[in-house]
């Protein structure tokens, strides 16, 4: 029996201490900070913060923790896996130099060309002037990315020079993300359906997840700007066992073999978002951790037990046998305050939590609610994220929407196409 500390307070982390939970193997669940979401599942949450390393190191190893499954990107890239490393503590989540993967997009630019993996042809730039005299001679769609962590809403998918200009503008000379918009990536604008793949490893051994498409964007049919996260679904009926082999061949297995041979090797979960595009598979980003929400679709679908598989990948045991995975389809719907992403509003008050419960196959992540005076209200630009298992992906949809309309607060807002194009074939 191993005790298991979740690091992280959202719907991804809620998914990932519900499954723990469940676990033969688990004595007990903790979750720094966690959230009155994960409490209500029994979860012990301690509260602080994440980034402060130090201190969260020493809480967890004063709590007797055996294994940390670590949820958001910060604390990685921050480098808690090297401290609970130090500290005798297993980590699932990579170490501060292998998660610069995702910490820097700059860093992921220059590591994909030395490797030939395959993505989109782009430039960096540190100073804005050179980077819209690149725009005004090149004018065409671009995506402008900021370097650093920016919780999904650093990247600017632009139509045109002009959007890539203000965009460039936005982040380097408002400085609207601060440092992580100082430096930024500009890249062709790719065209295709995007992709997550998510991979399981231990540095060594390799076992690819079951493929999910998440939205980025906030509006139904992709309009509107970028998010988290609003919706997913998983399987992905467009994805051949063949192209999924590519994937694995020309971008997961080199990507981690090259990480090793810098002297980082990889341990936890590494993230692919891909644009599948008439020229094949190409490289979006990389994540260093679960993706949210597709975790929110993948772990319900797990036949095996995940604490097992964080504990073989965090000491260097994954086994041969890749994980066992039901044939249930999984679609999950993302209920969002009015403001999200921009001034998401607070404190309003959620209805129908409970009334979930009567629809068969559904549970609620809680990503951004609080528990006030008895009720619960909202505390976060994505409140809850509703998700559905079926027998086939129409069934899974059809409930989380069903679910989804019992839930309500004041300007809820929900993409309503949520997999609608993968059941239209």
């Amino acid at each position: 029996m191993v005790r298991v500390a979740v690091i992280g307070s959202g719907g991804r982390e809620h998914a990932l201490a519900r499954a723990l939970l469940a676990s033969p193997r688990v004595e007990r669940v903790l979750a720094l900070p966690g959230s009155d979401g994960m409490a209500a599942l029994g979860v012990e949450c301690l509260g602080g913060n994440p980034l402060d390393l130090e201190t969260t190191v020493r809480r967890l190893a004063g709590c007797g923790t055996d294994l940390v499954v670590v949820g958001p990107e910060g604390p990685l890239v921050a480098g808690l896996a090297d401290r609970l490393d130090a500290a005798g503590i297993a980590v699932f989540g990579p170490r501060q130099a292998a998660a610069r993967i995702e910490g820097s997009k700059a860093f992921a630019k220059a590591f994909m060309a030395r490797y030939g993996i395959p993505t989109a042809p782009g430039r960096v730039f540190d100073d804005p002037a050179a980077a819209e005299d690149f725009l005004r001679r090149n004018p065409r769609p671009w995506v402008v990315k900021a370097d650093g962590l920016a919780a999904g809403k650093g990247v600017f998918v632009c139509s045109d020079a002009s959007a890539a200009l203000a965009a460039v503008h936005r982040l380097m000379r408002q400085g609207a993300l601060g440092a992580a918009g100082r430096r930024v990536v500009v890249e062709e604008r790719l065209e295709g359906r995007e992709l997550s793949v998510l991979a399981v490893t231990d540095g060594e051994r390799v076992h690819l997840l079951p493929p999910a498409r998440d939205y980025k964007r906030l509006e139904d049919g992709d309009r509107g700007p970028n998010t988290g996260g609003m919706g997913a679904f998983s399987p992905v009926p467009d994805v051949t066992p063949q192209l999924l082999d590519e994937i694995r061949r020309r971008i997961l297995e080199p990507t981690l073999a090259g990480l090793a041979a810098e002297g980082c090797p990889f341990r936890g979960v590494l993230y692919a978002g891909l644009m599948l595009t008439p020229d094949g598979p190409r490289v979006l980003e990389f994540n260093c951790r679960w993706g949210d929400p597709e975790t929110q679709v993948l772990i319900p679908r797990m036949a095996t037990d995940l604490a097992a598989l964080c504990w073989d990948a965090a000491t260097g045991r994954l086994p041969a046998e890749p994980p066992a995975w039901r044939a249930e389809a999984a679609v999950c719907v993302v209920l969002a305050a009015p403001g999200y992403p921009d001034e998401p509003a607070r404190g309003l008050p959620i209805t129908g939590l409970d009334e979930v419960a009567a629809v068969p196959g559904v549970h609620v992540d809680h990503a951004g609610t609080r528990r006030e005076r008895g009720r619960w209200v909202t505390a976060g630009g994505r409140v809850v994220g509703v998700t559905a298992r079926g027998a086939t992906l129409a069934e899974a949809r059809r409930r989380a929407y069903e679910a989804a309309e019992r839930i309500d607060f004041p300007g809820r807002r929900f993409r309503r196409d949520i997999a609608r194009d993968a059941i239209a074939g």
